[in-house]
């Protein structure tokens, strides 16, 4: 199987309950490398790019408002079928829907705040990943 990258986000409500490490844990556990990792705010403009996709969508203003309340880290992960394998891990957007020991399940306080973003395919991975990091950032 191919190695590939994905990238993912810890949101708000994990770094406000400082849970980065519990959550890096089981990233790390599911068989993937954190190969980037940086904790930042996320300027307004950054999550309305980044979020862009859902602009028409009603929950857009509050998405927008959830990733912009706090730092969040932003990492890229790497491992055979990384994308796959990483929204396995992350469980279903609704945590009340998501698999036992799952990031979701554990973690997340609501579906809004459903603690952690991952990319959907290798496109988006690569727009999402370019989006923060510069090559030189990512050490395998």
């Amino acid at each position: 199987m191919a190695i590939e990258r994905t990238f993912s986000i810890l949101k708000p409500d994990v770094t406000r309950r400082n849970l980065t490490g519990a959550v890096n844990a089981l990233i790390e556990s599911g068989g993937l490398r954190i190969v980037a990792q940086k904790r930042l705010q996320m300027s307004r403009s950054q999550a309305e790019t980044f979020y862009a996709v859902h602009k028409a969508r009603p929950f857009f203003g509050e998405l927008v408002e959830t990733m912009t309340s706090g730092p969040v880290v932003v990492q890229v992960l790497e491992g055979e079928n990384a994308i796959k394998k990483y929204r396995e891990i992350l469980g279903a957007t609704d945590p009340s829907k998501a698999a036992e020991g799952t990031i979701r399940k554990k973690y997340a306080v609501s579906v809004g705040e459903n603690s952690a973003h991952g990319s959907d395919a290798p496109e988006t991975a690569t727009v999402e990943i370019a989006q923060f990091f510069s090559g030189n950032e990512i050490v395998p």
